[in-house]
């Protein structure tokens, strides 16, 4: 004898297995034992139906006896020439950088583990801005569940190691051991070709900090001969300022970005917004970041700038250069 299950059953059961909490699969499992026809050639699908409703009621109520925490998450859009996190060990000295070269105001301190979330803000490098971002420590027995997804996600890293302890040094080497795990890599550069897509890797600067510390020369040398040639280090002092200007111009040169400026026809060009794109751009691409118009219907453009005689009409495959002048007509 056939169960002859009606079409809002089946209707009911495409739901329970589209449902994605306890409390949508006990609905749904209610409404398809409501829907089966009472009788002999359906008592097996009766008793199935029973088990997984009790089944459900008790994992309803197990979640309500403990609830799951929310996981945290953080997401920052990139603002500027480009998105830089800034990570370390406790202690590296991370968000006093950040109150140097930006004006953020995160919390400052001279014990670990003050950073408990993200911080931004926006360093001035001549006529840009770059985007840094602080971040609470790595060790070796935490990481922040967010944090490598942010490390993935920015355009790059500056890996802050502490001078002032003789741990430092190691410090920094789990930060790269525990970044690895999740399949992040800090490295120098990106790899030219890449097998494993599922690997993220992320160019990475060292600022070795607190350079004016007793025994900070001492540290250095191990910090070098540990890292051999994977980076390249910038020595500072976070605290009283020494090595700030060079980090701060290194940081954007990393980043490898030119900058553009536009203007009208007839009228001077515009030389307090620069537009920022990665070296090698064409005239096509920045137009782009003008507008997406633009590159759909750019016609043609003269350019004032690097390597070409002024006022000249180029191609929209032309390379640009750092701080050229283009005028777009579309």
């Amino acid at each position: 004898m056939a169960v002859n299950l009606p079409p809002q059953y089946h209707e009911a059961e495409a739901d329970y297995k589209k449902a994605q909490t306890a409390e949508d699969r006990l609905e749904c499992l209610k409404k398809m034992y409501q829907l089966v026809p009472k009788h002999k050639a359906s008592e097996k699908l009766q008793a199935e139906l029973k088990t997984k409703l009790s089944e459900a009621k008790e994992e309803v109520e197990q979640a309500r006896k403990h609830p799951k925490k929310a996981a945290v998450s953080y997401k920052f859009p990139r603002q500027g020439a480009g998105q830089v996190i800034v990570i370390g060990g406790p202690n590296a000295g991370k968000s006093r950088l950040l109150t140097r070269l930006t004006r953020a105001t995160p919390e400052v301190a001279p014990y670990p583990f003050t950073t408990r979330e993200p911080h931004a803000g926006m360093m001035d490098w001549e006529d840009v801005k770059v985007q840094l971002i602080d971040t609470p420590p790595i060790t070796p027995d935490v990481m922040e569940g967010y944090l490598s997804s942010l490390v993935r996600a920015a355009d790059a890293a500056l890996l802050m190691v502490d001078l002032g302890d003789d741990d430092g040094p190691f410090a920094a080497e789990t930060v790269l051991d525990r970044l690895k795990e999740v399949k992040t890599i800090l490295a120098n550069k990106k790899p030219a070709e890449q097998e494993d897509y599922s690997i993220q890797f992320v160019p990475t600067l060292i600022a070795a900090n607190k350079i004016d510390m007793p025994g900070a020369d001492e540290r250095l040398g191990i910090l070098r001969e540990m890292i051999g040639d994977r980076f390249t280090i910038h020595v500072l002092s976070a605290e009283h300022g020494q090595g700030l200007e060079d980090c701060r111009t290194a940081i954007f040169k990393f980043l490898n970005v030119i900058r553009v400026y536009t203007k009208q026809p007839g009228k001077p060009p515009d030389l307090t917004s620069p537009f920022t794109c990665p070296a090698g751009s064409t005239l096509v691409e920045m137009a782009a970041l003008v507008h997406q118009d633009f590159a759909q219907n750019l016609k043609s453009a003269r350019i004032w700038g690097t390597g070409v005689m002024d006022g000249l009409t180029i191609k929209r495959d032309h390379v640009l250069h750092d701080k050229d002048v283009v005028e777009l007509h579309i």
